[in-house]
């Protein structure tokens, strides 16, 4: 199992000059906790601090104040030689893609395995598996620029699924495709949160997430202003 809990989490940062210090919250007192297996949007405006809010649960980013905890461990105390084993627990996808423009698909998406230590007869099978379940098994010996935005979006998605995490943490998957490609990612999503794993996703698509009807949790101004469990609210605007 696999529990994410914010305890009194704040996040601060020094956006002033060299001569002036300038504290800016990007979260503050956050208290959270969220279970293995469920499927959490995360909404709010621009600058609300949801991507920080997902850098602090897969342990990018450590609290100023407060703890994240993975079930009983401590994320920002966590030594260095564990945190390859921790991070395993999870993929992750940000909203910039990160592709290798001289690789080919099979080769982005095997470089987690193999930075991992992972047999090469296991890449072998694995990587085609996370293809087929994004729907791109044909794309392997394909580059990235030989794929649309959309596909590029599903092949991130086969790299942070590759390795069966517990955690698949999404930052604006949808952000620019179009509203037919979106909602086949949301659907991938749904599927893949089926198959067992937590999804915790940031978004703006609110007509997506008023369909799905998931938990959702709303930040304003980096705090939590908002937290309705699934298939418990109607139409957000």
């Amino acid at each position: 199992m696999a529990t994410i809990t914010l305890e009194s989490v704040t996040k601060e940062y020094d956006k002033g000059r060299i001569t002036q210090k300038k504290i800016v919250s990007a979260v503050t007192n956050i208290n959270l906790k969220i279970e293995q297996g469920e499927f959490v949007f995360v909404l709010g405006s621009s600058g609300a601090g949801k991507s920080t809010l997902l850098r602090l649960m897969a342990g990018d980013t450590r609290p100023t104040r407060g703890r994240v905890l993975l079930d009983d461990i401590d994320l920002a105390k966590l030594p260095e030689r564990r945190r390859p084993q921790i991070r395993r627990r999870y993929g992750v996808v940000w909203q910039q893609p990160r592709m290798i423009e001289d690789r080919t698909i099979f080769d982005n998406i095997a470089i987690t395995m193999r930075a991992a230590h992972a047999p090469k007869k296991r890449i072998v099978e694995a990587v085609p598996k996370a293809l087929g379940i994004v729907g791109l098994r044909n794309t392997a010996m394909r580059y990235p620029h030989e794929v649309s935005g959309g596909e590029l979006m599903r092949v991130e998605l086969a790299r942070a699924i590759v390795n069966s995490p517990e955690i698949l943490i999404i930052d604006e998957p949808t952000a620019n495709l179009d509203n037919d490609t979106a909602w086949d990612i949301m659907q991938l999503l749904d599927e893949i949160n089926r198959r067992g794993t937590t999804v915790i996703m940031a978004t703006h698509a609110k007509s997506f997430v008023n369909i799905l009807r998931k938990r959702v949790v709303t930040l304003s101004d980096g705090r939590i202003i908002g937290d309705v469990q699934k298939g418990r609210y109607g139409y957000i605007v």
